[in-house]
């Protein structure tokens, strides 16, 4: 939003009341469809500062910045639970829902799993939307982050259990692209920033005496500082089944 707002201020300047504009802009009345965006463009259209095609160009480019806004409108377990999985799922078809006719023990405690001459491998799938961390107040959508920032950002990779799976496939949401690590679960359970969540408030209150195998449930906040701790598990979409066989059988 700020390179648009940016590109369009240069434009606005180059009409002969710019100031008079901007005052008027401050006052505008916006409802859905209608906005401030549309507002300045219809009229930079009409004083003929923009033409059709730098139109476009703007537009095209706003779009490519921002694939994947809407993801940041999404409730937390319709983007984690619903479009997560189903996103996985439709980058990698091998990828399927585990059932007790696959493994009669299951219990729902892992998301996928992907089939393997040793039996099946079991999968935890996590999601999560980088956040602009100096825009925290903000609505979420405002703190979406882009791949192409070098700004501040976190990254919440909650409720992971280890124990119940063999490998982790975690999803990043930026707005202007999806990444993807592959992590084995010891990599999990032994990364420097793994703590406790949720059901492990006995094993919190040890403070820095536990020992991560104690860690049942946990999280990993990962951002600017610490990335390059997950950069060798980073795959490409086309690559992910054969990353979580790598990872199984180390």
């Amino acid at each position: 939003m700020e390179k648009l707002e940016h590109d369009l201020d240069k434009l606005i300047d180059k009409l002969g009341n710019s100031e008079n504009f901007k005052r008027d802009l401050g006052a505008l009345q916006s409802v859905y469809p209608f906005s401030k965006f549309e507002y300045i463009i219809s009229f930079l259209l009409a004083k003929k500062i923009l033409s059709l095609d730098e139109y476009l160009e703007l537009r095209n480019n706003y779009i490519d910045r921002n694939l994947y806004l809407y993801l940041f409108e999404m409730a937390p377990r319709t983007f984690g639970d619903t479009w997560g999985l189903g996103h996985l799922m439709s980058v990698e078809p091998l990828l399927k829902r585990p059932n007790k006719k696959v493994d009669p023990s299951y219990n729902q405690e892992y998301d996928l799993y992907l089939s393997h001459p040793n039996g099946i491998i079991k999968i935890e799938v996590k999601a999560s939307r980088a956040q602009n961390r100096d825009r925290a107040d903000e609505p979420m959508i405002v703190k979406a982050f882009s791949s192409r920032s070098k700004g501040n950002f976190l990254m919440n990779f909650q409720q992971l259990k280890p124990s119940c799976c063999d490998v982790f496939v975690w999803i990043a949401a930026y707005r202007d692209s999806i990444k993807y690590w592959v992590l084995k679960n010891s990599a999990i359970q032994n990364h420097h920033d793994f703590t406790p969540q949720h059901r492990n408030e006995a094993t919190a209150k040890r403070g820095k005496g536990y020992n991560k195998s104690d860690i049942y449930e946990g999280q990993i906040m990962i951002t600017n500082n610490n990335i390059n701790s997950i950069s060798n598990y980073e795959v490409d979409s086309i690559k992910i089944r054969q990353a979580i066989i790598e990872q199984y059988e180390l």
